[in-house]
């Protein structure tokens, strides 16, 4: 199974987390919130996991200094997240900090050839999709949870953009309705765990098995057939990159 971004250094305990993954050959990407997490967490890696280099909008301001240290860091990562934008009442007053550090790591990836990116976008999909224009060699985009307009999201596909879709999006009808709408082949399984929820409990790694099974109700196909599409739609994505 696979779960394309999850925090797995904001666990109690991330390194039972990562082994656990690893017992259960999930392919994991562990996403990053700053630059200095990096290396760290980058250090209870199991196999088949792969850590990501990030720096979340929300904490854009706080941590824009950290931006020297991605681009020290760069060389080195295929893979990066979580970065974007986050246009909500908490994070806004900051906005111009987000656009400044979204558009500083997107010219990097260009310059360092493209990178997987994993892309928030929480109330912010237009202007995240500019973004993502005006940098398009960038690499290849992965909109994570994505909570925006049927427009906006019928220009994301136009993009060539990809979907990590994790249980909470497939527990609402907007949710339901927008990966109704993605094209089945850009669609990849996430947990977002621990910020995650389900039934109050931090969501892990492998309980992207809801992923599978919403999405087996939703398509009207079986299990074993989500499960080979996701491998086939992974496959693809990572391309030439290890993994």
């Amino acid at each position: 199974m696979i779960d394309l971004h999850c925090h797995l250094d904001l666990y109690p305990e991330p390194s039972l987390i990562a082994k656990e993954c690893a017992s259960r050959g999930l392919n994991v990407l562990s996403v990053t919130t700053t630059p200095s997490a990096w290396n760290g967490t980058n250090a209870i890696a199991q196999r088949r996991t792969k850590t990501a280099l990030g720096l979340h909008p929300q904490l854009a301001n706080e941590r824009y200094g950290e931006l020297e240290l991605f681009d020290e860091l760069l060389p080195r990562v295929p893979y990066i997240g979580e970065i974007g934008l986050d246009g909500s009442k908490n994070y806004r007053q900051h906005w111009n900090k987000q656009l400044t550090v979204f558009n500083h790591i997107l010219d990097s990836c260009v310059k360092a050839g493209g990178r997987i990116m994993s892309i928030h976008s929480r109330r912010a999909a237009p202007t995240v999709l500019d973004c993502i224009e005006n940098f398009a060699d960038a690499g290849i985009p992965i909109l994570h949870w994505f909570s925006g307009s049927t427009r906006d999201l019928q220009r994301a596909i136009d993009m060539g953009c990809w979907f990590s879709v994790g249980p909470p999006m497939l527990f609402t009808a907007k949710g339901k309705d927008l990966v109704t709408r993605i094209p089945r082949s850009r669609v990849i399984p996430e947990s977002d765990g621990p910020f995650a929820e389900h039934n109050g409990q931090p969501l892990l790694p492998w309980h992207t098995a809801m992923v599978y099974r919403e999405l087996s109700n939703l398509w009207s196909v079986a299990f074993e057939t989500v499960d080979e599409l996701l491998t086939e739609n992974f496959v693809t994505l990572i391309g030439h990159h290890e993994f």
